[in-house]
């Protein structure tokens, strides 16, 4: 993940500005969109987790269908 700037837009929300080598602005958005995009994605642990868990139950699913 890129490091974000913080700063604030001229009518008072919380913008987040990520810069490329030059220190230019690569991309701006608000706060909100850039939290909420960071919240539905997973991170490499989550995905791992859950796959641990849907293979776990997978193997649930055959021993209850051989018994």
């Amino acid at each position: 993940m890129a490091k974000r700037t913080t700063l604030y837009s001229s009518k008072g929300k919380k913008l987040y500005a990520v810069r490329d080598k030059d220190g230019k602005f690569k991309d701006i958005q608000t706060y909100k969109r850039a939290h909420t995009l960071d919240m539905k994605r997973k991170s490499k642990s989550e995905l791992a987790v859950a796959k641990k868990k849907k293979k776990k139950a997978k193997k649930a699913v055959k021993r209850k269908k051989r018994l």
